[in-house]
C-alpha cells in the first residue's frame, strides 16, 4: 500500500474509531492485577478447570463447587490462559474481545437502524465510560452484552433487513442468546422481551415464515442447554439450587446484599447511566427525551410501524432496565448490555441535531485519559491487590514450593491463584456443616490440619490467639512468618515433635491492629 493511500486509510473515521477501540480495548490490559474478590474467583475457577482437565464440573477447590455462574465465562478465561500464560492480561482477554465485539456490533446496527450514524455509534460505545471500565474487569457482564448484542442485530437484520437471508438471521438470534444463556443463564433472555413486543406492537408486513422460529428454537435448545442437562444428573439438587438460589434468589431475595431497598435501583442506576455514559451524557439526556415525544404518539399504530426503528431501541433499552430496577439484586455492571441501544440513540440525537463526530484532538484526549486512570489503578494501593498479596508471602517464604494457601476465618484472596500459582482454600474455626451447594467454607480447621499440601496459612490478627491455642492444643506447631499484613498474620503448621497432643504453647507476639482488610 502506497504511503499516501495508507494516510487516507487513517484519516477514515471507521480506521480512527477501530484505533480508537483497539486503544480501549487492549492500552494497559494486565497492568492492574487480579482484584479480589470477583475478579480472583471468576480467574479461580478457570484455572481449577485447566488443572484438573474437568470443564464440566465448576469448582473454586478440589473439594468444593461453584456453581453461581454457567460455565462460559470460566471456559473463555481458560483459553486465554492456556494461550498466552496466568497473567492479568490474558485472564481479562475475552472482557477486551467482548468490547471490541461490542464495539463492532453497535455500529453494525446503527447501519440498518439508522444509516449515517454507524462510524459515530461505534465511537460513542468505545468512549463511554462504564464500557470501558468493564473491559478491563474480569465478569460475566461483556461476555454476556456481546453475545446479547449479536443476538439483538441478528434479530434486526431479520425485522428491518430484504431477501431471502432473513431466516439465517433468526437462526443466528438464537444461536446469539444460546450463547447468552451458557453466560448468565434465564436472565440472558431479558432483550427477548423487547424481540416480542416490536413484533406484537409493530409487526413486520411479509413476515418470516413461521417455520424459522420453532427451528431457531431447537437450535437454541441443542445450543444452550447439553452442558445443564450433564451437570444436572451428574449432580442431583443442582437444578432446585440453581433455580431458587441463584435465580429467584437474586431476583426477589434481599440475602445477596446488593442494594435490595426499594430506592436501590435509583442510587445504583441513576449514577450508573450518569457517569457511566459520560462523556455522552448531556446527549443522551435529549436523545431520551426526544424518545418519550415519540413514544407519546406510538398508541397510534401506524405510527408505531413508521417508526419501528426506533421503538426497537427504545424496547431494547425500557424493558430490561425495568425488570433490573423491580429486581433485588443490583449492581452497576447489570446495565452493561444496554449500552449498545444507548449508544445509537445518542448518535441519532447528535445527527438529527446536524452534531457528527466531535474533534479527533477531543477523542484523543479523553482517550488518553482513560488509559492514564487505567495504568494509575495498576498502581492504587487497596487490599484487594492479589499480586501484593503473592509478593507478601513470597518475602516470607524464600525458596519454598507454596502448593496451597489456606485462610482461616476469612476472605479467601483467589486471586492468589494466578499470581503465586497455588491453589486457595478457605476453613472454618468450627466444623460446619457443607452444603452440597454454594458451601461458605472448603473445610473447618482441624479437619485441614491433616492433608499434606506445603502450605501458608493466613489469618486476621484478632483471631491469632484462639487460632493458635487451637493448633497447638490439637498437636502441632505454629511459626508466624515476618509482622502482619493488611491485619492479616502468616504462618506455618507442622506436627509438634514426640506426641499428638500439646508440646508447648508457641508464645506470639501481640498482633498489630487491624488494618482495614476485609
Amino acid at each position: 500500500m502506497k504511503t499516501r493511500d495508507f494516510g487516507r486509510l487513517l484519516r477514515a473515521p471507521g480506521s480512527r474509531v477501530a484505533l480508537v477501540a483497539l486503544l480501549v480495548a487492549f492500552g494497559f490490559l494486565g497492568s492492574r492485577a487480579i482484584w479480589d474478590p470477583d475478579e480472583g474467583r471468576y480467574t479461580n475457577v478457570a484455572l481449577q478447570m485447566l488443572a484438573s482437565g474437568n470443564y464440566l464440573d465448576l469448582a473454586r477447590h478440589h473439594e468444593t463447587g461453584h456453581w453461581t455462574k454457567p460455565p462460559a465465562t470460566y471456559w473463555a478465561i481458560a483459553a486465554g490462559v492456556s494461550a498466552f500464560g496466568p497473567t492479568p492480561a490474558a485472564a481479562r482477554l475475552p472482557a477486551a474481545l467482548s468490547f471490541l465485539a461490542c464495539t463492532g456490533l453497535a455500529g453494525w446496527v446503527a447501519r440498518r437502524l439508522q444509516p449515517g450514524t454507524g462510524a459515530l455509534s461505534a465511537l460513542v460505545f468505545a468512549t463511554m465510560l462504564l464500557p470501558f471500565v468493564a473491559a478491563n474487569v474480569i465478569t460475566t457482564d461483556f461476555p454476556l452484552a456481546a453475545c446479547q448484542g449479536l443476538a439483538m442485530a441478528a434479530w434486526l437484520e431479520t425485522r428491518f433487513g430484504t431477501g431471502r437471508e432473513r431466516g439465517r438471521w433468526l437462526l443466528l438470534m438464537w444461536a446469539g442468546f444460546a450463547l447468552a444463556f451458557l453466560v448468565k443463564g434465564p436472565p440472558a433472555l431479558l432483550p427477548l422481551l423487547a424481540v416480542l413486543a416490536v413484533e406484537w406492537l409493530a409487526p413486520a408486513p411479509g413476515a418470516i415464515r413461521r417455520r424459522c422460529w420453532p427451528i431457531g428454537l431447537l437450535l437454541f435448545a441443542a445450543l444452550a442447554l447439553p452442558w445443564f442437562v450433564v451437570v444436572v444428573l451428574r449432580h442431583p439438587g443442582l437444578l432446585a439450587y440453581y433455580l431458587g438460589t441463584e435465580i429467584a434468589g437474586r431476583i426477589a431475595g434481599a440475602d445477596l446484599d446488593r442494594h435490595p431497598e426499594w430506592y436501590g435501583w435509583l442510587s445504583v442506576y441513576g449514577p450508573t447511566l450518569v457517569v457511566g455514559t459520560l462523556p455522552w451524557t448531556a446527549d443522551l439526556w435529549r436523545a431520551l427525551r426526544s424518545l418519550a415525544a415519540h413514544a407519546r404518539r406510538w398508541r397510534d399504530p401506524a405510527v408505531r410501524l413508521a417508526e419501528a426503528p426506533l421503538l426497537a431501541l427504545g424496547a431494547w433499552v425500557a424493558l430490561p432496565l425495568f425488570v433490573f430496577c423491580v429486581a433485588r439484586s443490583r449492581l452497576p455492571f447489570y446495565l452493561l448490555p444496554l449500552f449498545v441501544p444507548l449508544a445509537l440513540l445518542v448518535a441519532r440525537e447528535r445527527q438529527a441535531r446536524d452534531r457528527s463526530f466531535p474533534g479527533w484532538r477531543l477523542v484523543g484526549l479523553w482517550v488518553a485519559l482513560l488509559l492514564a486512570l487505567r495504568l494509575a489503578a495498576a498502581y492504587w494501593p487497596t487490599h484487594k491487590d492479589a499480586r501484593r498479596w503473592a509478593e507478601e508471602i513470597r518475602a516470607r517464604t524464600p525458596g519454598m514450593a507454596i502448593e496451597e494457601v489456606v485462610f482461616v476465618e476469612d476472605m479467601a484472596r483467589y486471586g492468589l491463584h494466578l499470581h503465586l500459582g497455588a491453589t486457595v482454600e478457605k476453613v472454618s474455626l468450627d466444623p460446619q456443616p457443607k452444603p452440597m451447594f454454594g458451601a461458605a467454607y472448603d473445610d473447618d480447621l482441624l479437619g485441614e490440619l491433616g492433608e499434606p499440601e506445603r502450605r501458608v496459612w493466613i489469618a486476621k490478627a484478632a483471631r491469632w490467639p484462639e487460632i493458635a491455642a487451637r493448633m497447638t492444643a490439637a498437636g502441632y506447631h505454629l511459626e508466624r512468618l515476618g509482622e502482619p499484613y493488611a491485619g492479616r498474620l502468616f504462618f506455618l503448621v507442622e506436627p509438634a515433635d514426640g506426641a499428638s497432643g500439646a508440646t508447648g504453647q508457641p508464645d506470639p507476639p501481640e498482633p498489630g491492629p487491624e488494618s482495614g482488610g476485609r
